[in-house]
């Protein structure tokens, strides 16, 4: 299995925790000299730059919020002027107000780099074509993986998103040998090409990298099956980086993250302590390489685990375990810290493409009441009362595994559930807590 930059991904963990500690110092320099907010976070917390001498030291350090972004909304948290800022994008929260991310001309560079890692570790070489189906614009998707293809020296087709059939007219043209785009996106390709009545094994493609959206080991094993492809998942955060952050191998067994560029921690998102390794928590992330708009220790909200078991591909870095959840999302029932997001993975995983539903939660007495009301389908609404009795039971018996907690299923007709804009789901809390 190829690997792009050997010096780095291959390191020796003794190295890789020296070299960090060398660039978090610089970052944390840099934050404090040039980023007002973190001045006067320091400046509450008593502490300066120099009180980081080693890398235990990092939970000294302030968490960075969302919410913080969101306050020093456009360029407060920028570390660099804005005339060296050759490049500005922004998240696609749910928020009124975007979070600004700025780079610099070394920032794309060092951008470039980590993605052409993670296209590598999926398999990408120089002799691809690579068809990215995400939206280019102020969203970081697109453009990251277009630039670590053509790092590599891959042929890079940059569709976009949407006009699915001349997407896979394209593919079948050009002879798209990867595709980049969200998991459902790929599926969706797949229904058309079926009604299109186009073989997929016409086509050339072999690789696919998915992320931009929470996915299922059953949606990868379809996605495979359908496309005949081997599909790996990769992860970014707009507010960080966008992707390239991390990227699974060949191996499949969970996201390398690049340690030369980022420091990972697991915490427990109500404590806010930091877990010991193997333990599933919120992820939190330190930039160590970025000029213009440093981070450090960024919430992103994702539930997951680190491992740091040396793959079998070689490379020694730790990796990310799939996003379970969201801890902005959570709820503790029953005093069980609840993922609703987890749901949308049960679902998944019992045919539900892209379900809609909402959790609602009641206290009873002294006791939670836990519900979830899914919209009918065609996949879920079955003619035969006994098939759809089967069906809801699976999927309480499911519930109650995954999440620790049991829940009473209830269908709802279609369009009832009036979820925001940009989610499938939502929570209604009726306790009074």
């Amino acid at each position: 299995m190829k690997i792009w930059d050997v010096t780095y991904e291959c390191m020796p963990r003794a190295d890789v925790e020296q070299l960090q500690l060398e660039r978090l110092q610089a970052t944390v320099n840099r934050a404090y000299k040039n980023v007002t907010h973190y001045r006067k976070r320091f400046e509450e917390l008593d502490i300066v730059p120099e009180d980081i001498q080693n890398l235990a030291d990092l939970s000294k350090l302030p968490f960075t919020a969302k919410e913080d972004l969101e306050m020093n909304y456009p360029y407060g948290m920028f570390a660099v002027p804005l005339r060296e800022v050759v490049r500005i994008h922004s998240s696609s929260g749910m928020t009124e107000k975007p979070t600004v991310v700025g780079y610099t001309k070394n920032d794309i560079k060092t951008w470039s780099n980590l993605t052409a890692r993670v296209l590598t570790a999926a398999g990408v070489t120089a002799d691809d074509v690579v068809q990215v189906a995400f939206g280019y614009g102020l969203f970081t998707g697109a453009f990251g993986l277009h630039y670590g293809a053509e790092a590599i020296g891959a042929s890079v087709i940059p569709m976009g998103t949407g006009n699915t059939e001349k997407q896979i007219m394209i593919m079948h043209d050009y002879k798209t040998t990867v595709l980049v785009c969200t998991p459902s996106y790929a599926l969706t390709l797949a229904e058309r090409m079926v009604k299109m009545r186009i073989d997929p094994k016409s086509l050339t493609l072999r690789v696919g990298l998915f992320g931009g959206e929470p996915w299922s080991e059953p949606m990868r094993k379809e996605i495979e099956e359908k496309l005949g492809i081997k599909a790996t998942d990769n992860y970014g955060v707009s507010e960080i980086l966008g992707p390239g952050i991390a990227g699974e191998c060949e191996c499949e067994r969970g996201m390398h993250i690049f340690e030369d560029a980022f420091i990972p921690e697991i915490i427990d998102p109500v404590s806010l302590k930091v877990l010991p390794p193997g333990s599933t928590g919120e992820l939190v992330l330190t930039t160590l390489t970025k000029e213009a708009f440093p981070m450090i220790r960024y919430r992103t909200r994702d539930i997951t685990s680190l491992s740091y078991q040396i793959c079998d591909c070689g490379r020694t870095s730790a990796r990310i375990g799939r996003i379970a959840g969201r801890s902005d999302d959570m709820l503790i029932i029953r005093g069980i810290n609840v993922f609703p997001s987890q749901v949308a993975g049960i679902l998944v995983a019992l045919g539900e493409r892209n379900p809609r539903y909402q959790l609602v939660v009641e206290r009873k007495g002294t006791l939670d009441e836990f519900e979830l009301q899914l919209e009918a389908t065609e996949n879920v609404f079955f003619e035969d009362p006994r098939k759809q009795k089967a069906f809801l039971e699976t999927l309480g018996r499911k519930i109650s595994s995954v999440l620790g907690v049991s829940a009473a299923v209830k269908l709802v007709g279609p369009g009832s559930i009036d979820v925001p804009e940009g989610k499938t789901f939502r929570v209604i809390d009726n306790r009074r807590l």
